[in-house]
């Protein structure tokens, strides 16, 4: 038997290895090998099935784990090759090594080393991991850690009907392309952060969006019929009994196969529908294409050019309508309205309505500055125009001022440069354009059709401005009122 045989069988030849991995370098990778091995053993599920639900799970699992392994990998055989450089030139590399037994100094050490490590990473790994991908899951992460940039569309968020759905639920959602989009894409958005280059305010549509089909529809089945749904809406006038008024539509859904109502004309089975947008916002649609059981037909105002004359040309989906499903700001009358109705906003206050609603279209540089003037002016109106209110009903007043306070907050943020009206919402149209982007009569087919402006298409009018609509009694719809109105 050769020398270099016995070697192989006895395992000696190791023994240059452990005494030349006995180094910062190497120990060092074998420090970021272990971390990222212990790492992806507690997210071993998420690495076999390739995919997760959760993004940051998969930005774990698939992007940054590897960096630090095969760094760590790396580490190793370049600090062994360094110290056995090094002790050559020295001429301190040594001509034999001890046998590889628990006597080996050196390997004793290796194995306490890595011994200690993997215990050390496994107790860490199994608390940050979780926790980190928690973290990054969470509404706290997204609303909160760019305070100044996203704290108009955070105090959105946390008013709106999705306030319990995760903000990685729609703007990114499953599978692994997509977060990595979302994520390359955030990495501009950190430079423009750090480096106060973000625009203000944020620009709307988001381009980088994903399609409203791979998110929304995951809640939302535009394909199931939606009955019809009444609709009311409650207004208080200027005067100073701040009269109540409401409207009563029957908002005609549809969707489903049947292709009646709002969802089944735009979204139904065999619908798509095509636009040019003017503007970045999509509020100046002068080309439509419609497609569907009928057979192809273009609408076009009279100053637009064939085929959307070089337009960005989009598909329709669920977001050009609602635009705003969750960030969504309201006008300064509708905020008030809702306050009032909420019974925040006391309505037996004389002109509560209309002074709330001049003390928040005011100008106020910062929300600090709202916060100080917006309740003493409300507070002042009352203590100088009704003295015996003020002195009866203090606590109401002060009450209601903070509440007038809560609209302005709710909706305005001066350093981002958001103010009544900066984000239109398209639901509607008493408010903004919205439907009537296209739906305004000066779309026109070349066989003289034109998109509709019938109001019945979409909803029918049972009650318009009445105090007491008939229509609610007769439906069986019984609303309670504030205790000053009964």
């Amino acid at each position: 038997m050769t020398p270099n045989q016995s070697d192989r069988r006895d395992g000696s030849w190791l023994s240059p290895i452990i005494h030349l991995s006995s180094n910062w370098v190497s120990l060092t990778g074998v420090v970021i090998v272990t971390t990222a091995t212990v790492f992806w053993l507690f997210l071993l599920p998420v690495t076999l099935r390739g995919t997760t639900e959760s993004p940051y799970v998969g930005i774990l699992a698939f992007l940054v784990l590897p960096a630090p392994f095969f760094a760590g990998l790396i580490l190793i055989p370049l600090g062994i090759w360094l110290k056995r450089k090094r002790e050559g030139r020295a001429g301190i590399y040594p001509p034999e090594f001890p046998p590889l037994t628990w006597h080996n100094a050196e390997l004793r050490r290796l194995v306490y080393f890595v011994f200690f490590t993997t215990m050390v990473n496994l107790a860490i790994a199994s608390q940050v991991s979780y926790s980190a991908v928690n973290y990054l899951d969470s509404v706290t992460f997204c609303g909160e850690t760019c305070h100044t940039v996203m704290q108009p569309e955070y105090t959105a968020y946390q008013n709106s009907p999705h306030s319990r759905v995760e903000c990685v639920k729609c703007h990114i959602g499953p599978g692994a392309s997509w977060f990595v989009r979302s994520k390359l894409s955030g990495v501009g958005q950190v430079l423009a952060v750090t480096f106060h280059t973000y625009s203000t305010p944020i620009p709307t549509p988001v381009r980088s969006l994903r399609p409203a089909r791979e998110t929304c529809e995951a809640c939302h089945w535009p394909q199931k019929y939606g009955e019809d749904r009444v609709l009311i809406i409650n207004k208080f006038a200027d005067d100073e009994s701040n009269t109540l008024s409401k409207t009563v539509l029957l908002m005609k859904i549809g969707g489903g196969n049947r292709g009646i109502g709002i969802h089944g004309t735009h979204l139904g089975s065999g619908v798509l529908i095509r636009y040019a947008h003017a503007d970045e916002g999509r509020q100046n649609i002068p080309w439509i294409e419609y497609n569907g059981p009928g057979g192809k037909t273009v609408y076009a105002t009279p100053a637009a050019k064939p085929d959307g004359g070089g337009l960005p040309i989009r598909d329709m989906d669920c977001v050009d309508c609602h635009n705003r499903p969750t960030h969504a700001y309201e006008l300064p009358e509708r905020a008030v309205d809702r306050a009032i109705y909420a019974g925040q906003i006391s309505p037996s206050l004389p002109f509560a309505k209309k002074r709330a609603v001049e003390i928040v279209k005011g100008s106020y540089s910062t929300r600090e500055e709202a916060a100080q003037k917006i309740p003493a002016a409300f507070e002042k109106y009352y203590r100088d125009n009704y003295p015996a209110i003020w002195a009866q009903r203090r606590a109401e007043v002060t009450s209601a001022a903070q509440q007038v306070l809560a609209v302005y907050d709710r909706n305005i943020f001066p350093e981002m440069k958001v103010a009544w009206g900066t984000y239109p919402n398209n639901i509607g149209h008493t408010d903004f354009p919205g439907c009537f982007r296209c739906h305004d009569g000066n779309h026109v087919a070349k066989d003289g059709r034109s998109v509709t402006q019938d109001c019945n298409a979409c909803h029918n009018l049972l009650a318009m401005d009445e105090a007491n609509p008939k229509v609610l009694t007769d439906l069986g719809i019984v609303e309670s009122k504030p205790p000053e109105q009964k």
